[in-house]
């Protein structure tokens, strides 16, 4: 493997000193390090992949130096317009260095197996960077002459002022520790919130949860409760998109009560949405806020710095509150089921999460067909 030390010393010594992305759980390792050994001002975690893209070119306006930007290959969609219509060599011309886990890689014409929302997008990574005109490498633990290979893609990237990527497979680098982020005191368990959301909300009420953790700990509760997963719906891929789901479906169903449960991560990757999410009476809108990227090895948000209250208040949510103790969510979603109103929810919760936590046995497809039943049956008692 890899050492992620080393592969940072080496781009130091290439002149690439700036980083900023999303995290991804295969450059885990990696992040870490980056932790470790970047200046906290050289270093930006951002909402998503677009805005890190747009932080690289502003970095490299100001300096002349080549800014790292790292993300999961999933994060290349939300990169995609910034790297054509502003920093493609066409256009303003912005020599930038992506760094990119491969999930659902390809090897030898074969797929690595990997969770479904990860399946097309392994299969047209490099497919992606070739219509994008994007030269690219790809590195995996066996590879030598990084050296040579990094000083490489990063002079074609300077002297043709044009990105480039390195493509990482996964087990590429050394693993390393989870970052340790302490929460503080007395928050709630989020997988606790998550059983009191589900155990006190109004019979039926549909769910729609977010990427990652989120949406593992609702599936898991529904199997504890011995419980339906038919009014669920989890968003296992396209981070940040949940609350749009859960507006599409209470936008059509106003007299049904539609939860949506919310990461940090996820609803700072995509904020504008809210605008739309607080005009709508029956959707509750929960996040669960533990200040960290929990599914892709813990790396922190600027969850805990933000007052989301205020910032549901200015986007027009009729009722807002933040809490984080076991009883205050109970009585919130007690409230929120006889509200008439948009309804958000913060719920300050605790890192982490535990170590034998599942992942949903459902198929995507066939969670959205079952969802899809459910509510053509509640259309008709209606």
């Amino acid at each position: 493997m890899i050492s992620t030390d080393e592969f940072i010393e080496l781009l130091f010594k290439n002149n690439v000193s700036f980083f900023c992305g999303v995290p991804d759980s295969l450059l885990k390792s990696l992040n870490i390090s980056i932790n470790e050994k970047v200046n906290s001002n050289k270093h930006i975690i951002t909402s998503n992949e677009g805005a890190a893209v747009g932080l690289g070119i502003g970095y490299y306006l100001a300096t002349k130096k080549i800014p790292a930007v790292y993300m999961q290959n999933s994060g290349l969609g939300n990169a995609y317009n910034p790297l054509i219509s502003l920093a493609d060599i066409e256009v303003a011309s912005i020599p930038i260095l992506l760094l990119i886990g491969w999930r659902g890689e390809v090897v030898n014409n074969k797929q690595v197996s990997d969770e479904p929302q990860h399946i097309k997008q392994g299969q047209i990574t490099l497919k992606t960077l070739n219509i994008m005109d994007i030269p690219h490498i790809v590195l995996d633990q066996n590879s030598n002459n990084l050296d040579k290979k990094i000083s490489d893609i990063l002079e074609l990237a300077l002297t043709e002022k044009r990105p480039v990527a390195i493509v990482f497979k996964k087990n590429t680098f050394n693993n390393k520790a989870k970052i340790n982020l302490s929460s503080p005191k007395n928050l709630i368990r989020r997988e606790k919130a998550i059983e009191l959301i589900v155990r006190n909300s109004n019979k039926n009420s549909i769910f729609v949860s977010t990427t990652g953790m989120i949406s593992r700990e609702l599936y898991e509760i529904r199997e504890q409760l011995d419980m339906s997963h038919d009014t669920d719906f989890l968003t296992v891929g396209g981070m940040g998109h949940a609350s749009q789901i859960a507006l599409g479906i209470a936008n059509e169903l106003p007299n049904h009560k539609v939860f949506c449960l919310d990461g940090d991560g996820a609803i700072l990757m995509h904020m504008g949405g809210l605008a739309e999410c607080s005009r709508v009476p029956n959707m509750i809108h929960v996040i669960l806020n533990n200040g960290a990227h929990d599914s892709v090895g813990g790396q922190p948000t600027r969850g805990f710095d933000i007052d989301l209250s205020k910032i549901a208040d200015g986007f027009g949510y009729k009722k807002f509150i933040c809490v984080k103790d076991e009883l205050s969510v109970t009585d919130e979603i007690r409230l929120a089921n006889k509200y008439i109103g948009s309804y958000f929810l913060e719920i300050k919760c605790m890192r982490g999460n535990r170590d034998n936590l599942g992942r949903p046995s459902l198929k995507p497809s066939e969670n959205a067909l079952n969802l899809n039943k459910f509510i053509e049956s509640i259309k008709y008692e209606q």
